[in-house]
């Protein structure tokens, strides 16, 4: 039979991420995310609430996204898988820690809750890139235009192959 390990998130960073990498250079970066429950007790009308801690954690360019552009309180939607892993401390006590493994990622909120001056500088350069690379397509195209319409001759679509239309449509 066939299995599900999914888990999907919506909350905010308790804490700023923290970047380790591995022995191959990848990066590896744990957040804490608050998720939280809103209700209204039944008994009391008193409103109520819930606050739950999720460990996530990022890999490779994720971890370095995460890194670079979020901080302490950003929002952030995360799609992901649950594993539990198990170690040994220095006292030699079992322990376990179950996790979210970060599949995919994206920032939600205001842009005040990121890191503003990176996210800036890299939109000014993309912006700049695109711009450059669509003037360079524009002056191409305008040429390859030009030379289209000269040997560009329009013609006509026969009406008869339209008037004479399969019958046997299905609705």
């Amino acid at each position: 039979m066939a299995s599900v390990n999914k888990v999907i998130i919506i909350g905010n960073l308790g804490r700023d991420p923290e970047t380790r990498y591995m022995s191959n250079g990848d990066a590896v970066t744990n957040v804490s995310i608050a998720t939280t429950e809103n209700w209204r007790d039944k008994n009391s009308g008193e409103k109520r609430e819930l606050t739950e801690w999720h460990r996530i954690t990022f890999y490779r360019k994720l971890a370095q996204i995460v890194k670079q552009y979020l901080k302490k309180g950003s929002q952030i939607y995360i799609e992901g898988r649950l594993q539990t892993r198990k170690w040994t401390n220095k006292e030699g006590v079992e322990k376990y820690i179950t996790e979210v493994i970060a599949d995919n990622m994206q920032m939600l909120g205001s842009r005040k809750n990121t890191n503003e001056k990176n996210i800036s500088n890299n939109l000014e350069n993309n912006f700049f890139n695109i711009m450059s690379a669509r003037k360079n397509y524009t002056s191409n195209t305008n040429n390859e235009k030009e030379k289209s319409k000269e040997n560009f001759k329009t013609q006509p679509l026969p009406i008869s192959n339209f008037l004479e239309a399969d019958d046997d449509v299905p609705f």
